[in-house]
């Protein structure tokens, strides 16, 4: 349980849900995407990260999000839960988005989003794998620790490109500090940290069935190295995506996705660390599966082809 007392002992690493495909999955990190779709659209995602090593991070997301008729506001709801080890630590985020369009052009559009919400926090630590020369004694547990968060972000899209910047979780929590282990030798304290996100893509029409589309996402926050994603995904027939990926000084990544109708798409991704954990013998990689499911399509024109 080493990766359990290294997120506790004064956390100011990357904190945020980790996702791969990102570009399906773009209301969990820009609230300014709630609506842009132009449609009543649901996510779900699940990330099985380093498979194989007990008590490794698993998260669950659902995004729901619609833009409102005859106005220029989009809203949705997004639910994030994170497990870590075998039930030691599981936190569950509850937002709600809003977004503001301003139609800048023919093809371009400028949304401002806000989300307001909070967290619920679980710690048990009795549930550690205690060994005879490290115990944990005099621990309280945590139980529903609520932490509110608010969250802004902007996003401008066109037919053929998208960038957008956000801040996702603006306010910093203390999760538990010493005098709640007062008789304990050890403290542990864990603090949340401010995420900046820069993202952006471009689609290439290569021929009449071919399009290709870049993508890179950015990562900053304070005391950690600065992360960025970068993939390459070709759509064939406006229904066929894949490509690869990776993440800096971290990880190689596999995608593929398949629109199986007008309404239902779904795809997944393998994560090959390159890191120095990747090579061990009990991780045999990370895993993600998404699926979106978008009801209506009569609320505005939507163009192909449309894969962020």
């Amino acid at each position: 349980m080493l990766f359990i007392l290294t997120a506790l002992n004064s956390v100011y690493s990357q904190q945020d849900a980790q996702y791969t495909q990102y570009m399906y999955n773009t209301m969990s990190i820009n609230p300014a995407y709630a609506g842009s779709r132009g449609m009543l659209s649901a996510t779900a995602l699940y990330r099985n990260q380093w498979l194989g090593l007990d008590g490794a991070p698993q998260t669950q997301t659902l995004n729901v999000h619609s833009p409102i008729r005859d106005s220029r506001l989009g809203v949705g709801l997004s639910i994030i839960n994170d497990k870590l080890g075998e039930g030691v630590t599981q936190e569950t985020f509850f937002d709600a988005n809003i977004s503001y369009t301003i139609q800048t052009s023919y093809q371009g559009n400028l949304s401002f989003g806000l989300k307001v919400g909070g967290s619920l926090l679980n710690i048990d630590f009795t549930k550690l794998n205690q060994y005879d020369d490290v115990e944990l004694t005099g621990q309280n547990n945590i139980d529903n620790k609520f932490s509110p968060n608010i969250g802004a972000g902007i996003y401008y899209h066109a037919d053929k490109y998208y960038v957008g910047l956000s801040v996702p979780n603006m306010l910093t929590t203390e999760y538990f500090d010493e005098s709640n282990n007062s008789n304990s030798s050890t403290s542990y304290v864990a603090t949340s940290r401010i995420h900046y996100y820069l993202m952006g893509g471009y689609v290439f029409d290569l021929n009449y069935d071919w399009q290709f589309k870049p993508t890179v996402l950015t990562k900053y926050v304070s005391g950690a190295p600065l992360q960025v994603d970068v993939s390459a995904n070709f759509m064939y027939n406006e229904s066929v995506s894949f490509g690869v990926g990776y993440r800096l000084d971290a990880a190689v990544t596999a995608m593929i996705a398949f629109q199986l109708n007008e309404s239902l798409a779904i795809g997944m991704a393998y994560d090959r660390e390159v890191t120095a954990l990747g090579g061990t013998q009990f991780n045999n990689g990370t895993m993600e599966i998404f699926l979106r499911y978008e009801f209506s399509r009569n609320y505005r024109r939507v163009t192909a082809p449309r894969f962020f």
